[in-house]
Parts: C-alpha cells; sequence; structure tokens
C-alpha cells in the first residue's frame, strides 16, 4: 500500500472523526441519547432513513422524536394499538408511516428476545471476518415471517448483492470505540477489526480515487474488496477510514447521502 495514500487518509480521518462532524450529521440526534437501548433503537432507524439531502433527514429524525416523546426503547416496548395514530404523517421519501409501524413492532418483538440488539448480530461475527452474515441473520429475524412485506426494501439483503450501507454504518456506530464523540462503541463483543465499511456513490468514488477499489459497482463484491484495503491501512479499525472516504465530499457541497 502506497504510504503516501496511507498518510493523506489518516490525515482525514483526524480532520472528519471529531464532534464537530456530528453536528450537521444524522447521528448527532442519537447523541442525545445515553441509554443503550435509546441509542441502539433511535440509532437503528435514523440510519435505516439515512439517504438523500442531510438537512431531510435530520427533519425527519427530530419529527421521529417527537412521536417517540424522546423515549425510543419505552415507546417501542410499550407501543400498542391505540397509538397507531400517531404514526399517521411520518413520511421519509420511500419510508412510511407503514413502515415505521412495522419497525416499532418488530424491534418489540426482537427486545422481547434479547436484551440488545448487539446480542442478535455478535454471534455472526465471531464465526466471519466480515458483517455479511450478521446482516443476513438480523434481516432474517427482522422480517420473521413477513418475508414478503413492502418494509423489506428498506433492510438491505447482502445475498442479493446490496453493499448495505446504512447497516453497515449502524455498526460502525455501535462498535467503534476511539473516544472521539462520534461512533458510541457501546458494543464490546464486536470486533471494529472485523467492521465492513459503509459503502455508498461518494465513499466508492473516493475509494477509487485512492486506488483502493477497482470494481465498478458499489455492491457487497465492492465492500469486500474494500475492506480487504482498509485492513492493510488498519488492520484493527479499518472503518475509521469510512471518514475519510465519506467527508471529502462534504466541504465542497450538501451532500445527499
Amino acid at each position: 500500500m502506497n504510504k503516501e495514500i496511507k498518510i493523506k487518509l489518516d490525515y482525514l480521518v483526524e480532520k472528519y472523526n471529531n464532534s464537530n462532524f456530528i453536528k450537521p450529521d444524522p447521528i448527532g440526534l442519537v447523541h442525545e441519547f445515553s441509554n443503550q437501548n435509546d441509542i441502539e433503537i433511535f440509532g437503528l432507524i435514523i440510519a435505516t432513513l439515512s439517504w438523500g439531502n442531510r438537512k431531510s433527514i435530520i427533519k425527519s429524525g427530530e419529527n421521529l422524536l417527537k412521536i417517540m416523546h424522546n423515549d425510543p426503547y419505552n415507546f417501542v416496548v410499550n407501543f400498542n394499538e391505540s397509538e397507531i395514530g400517531l404514526l399517521n404523517d411520518f413520511k421519509h421519501r420511500t419510508f412510511n408511516s407503514f413502515d415505521l409501524q412495522f419497525f416499532i413492532l418488530r424491534l418489540q418483538k426482537i427486545y422481547k428476545k434479547f436484551n440488545s440488539l448487539e446480542e442478535l448480530f455478535a454471534p455472526d461475527f465471531k464465526k466471519n471476518n466480515n458483517s455479511f452474515q450478521a446482516i443476513v441473520n438480523f434481516r432474517k429475524e427482522f422480517l420473521g415471517e413477513y418475508h414478503e412485506i413492502r418494509t423489506k426494501k428498506h433492510i438491505a439483503n447482502p445475498i442479493k448483492g446490496s453493499a448495505a450501507k446504512r447497516l453497515n454504518m449502524f455498526l460502525r456506530w455501535m462498535v467503534r470505540n476511539d473516544n472521539k464523540g462520534v461512533d458510541f462503541g457501546i458494543w464490546t463483543k464486536i470486533s471494529p477489526s472485523k467492521l465492513s465499511c459503509p459503502l455508498d456513490i461518494h465513499s466508492g468514488r473516493s475509494a477509487r480515487g485512492f486506488n483502493l477499489l477497482e470494481r465498478e459497482q458499489n455492491d457487497w463484491k465492492a465492500v469486500e474488496e474494500l475492506d480487504i484495503s482498509l485492513r492493510k491501512l488498519d488492520s484493527k479499525d479499518p472503518v475509521k477510514y469510512d471518514f475519510a472516504l465519506f467527508g471529502l465530499g462534504i466541504e465542497s457541497k450538501e451532500l445527499k447521502i
């Protein structure tokens, strides 16, 4: 790996991996919470909503917080049919009130089975070197018997080639712990070394510019190729370079994610 590339990327990581980054970013809303279950629930949903203009994502997140009375975990575990009307006006792009209701009801069921979403993700990371199987099995558990429901499009499926950008971003939030004020590091059963980098059109373009990625499609095969390159730069914490690759697009204009 070219030493000049590593020096440049390490510089960009330091530039963007700090608390200033979160102010105009959806993750900033998640930082309003300190309880692990609140962070998990709201983090998963806001990560799922994270496509499009960042300002619109944050606005949708703020609307969601109002619906949940700023108490995501209690809202989810105590949600019942009488409260369905609270969701009626929620919409973010193609994620509508039906999808939100499905998320809440499925999370409610998951928290009856697990104390934390970490318990659902962690076992597959112990057996594998990237997030592929963990995301596949999370999707299976989350959809349950409703595998043909419309909401399935909002849960990435790496088996069909999806890069699973938003779920990999959520995992980065939960697992990385570098005390920089961005990622939470509340999950301790998953090694940061096994995380996969969130890949989209912006980070993919940056990765190709640094010769870290040759594959043209931003799909799961590209994620695996990028993982290999980033682990050569830092085997213990490869996805820290997500800050560098994504951050390149932020300075020039308001970025769609």
